[in-house]
């Protein structure tokens, strides 16, 4: 699996952006889709996550409430839609793939695709 994201620019303060995590290759429906994000000197951390059966999401207690992931099959690409982002939100964001239990989905080891990252930047 190729992936591919997108979607990151700059915003200001309380600004919306929408991240696009595009597959090529095998059927990215039957992977846990995952974004994190990771500031420069500092660890990549957990963002959001859907499973590919049953499509529940999860997010980090950062960014729940204002984050949003989401599937589009006719795409084969999962999205993050971004809402009341704040200056923290500022890092660049990955998407990856894999098949992780449910108690690892957290944790980046588990995913074996990784997409090339898309800065956001928000300004305060």
């Amino acid at each position: 699996v190729q992936l591919q994201a997108s979607g990151g620019g700059l915003v200001q303060a309380g600004g919306s952006l929408r991240l696009s995590c595009a597959a090529s290759g095998r059927t990215f429906s039957r992977y846990t889709v995952a974004w994190f994000r990771q500031v420069a000197g500092k660890e990549r951390e957990f963002v959001a996550a859907i499973r590919s059966s049953g499509g529940h999401t999860y997010y980090s207690d950062s960014v729940r409430g204002r984050f949003t992931i989401s599937r589009d099959g006719a795409r084969n690409s999962v999205d993050l839609q971004m809402n009341s982002l704040k200056p923290e939100d500022t890092a660049v964001y990955y998407c990856a793939a894999g098949t992780p239990i449910l108690s690892a989905l957290r944790q980046e080891s588990v995913y074996y695709y990784w997409g090339q990252g898309t800065q956001v930047t928000v300004s305060s």
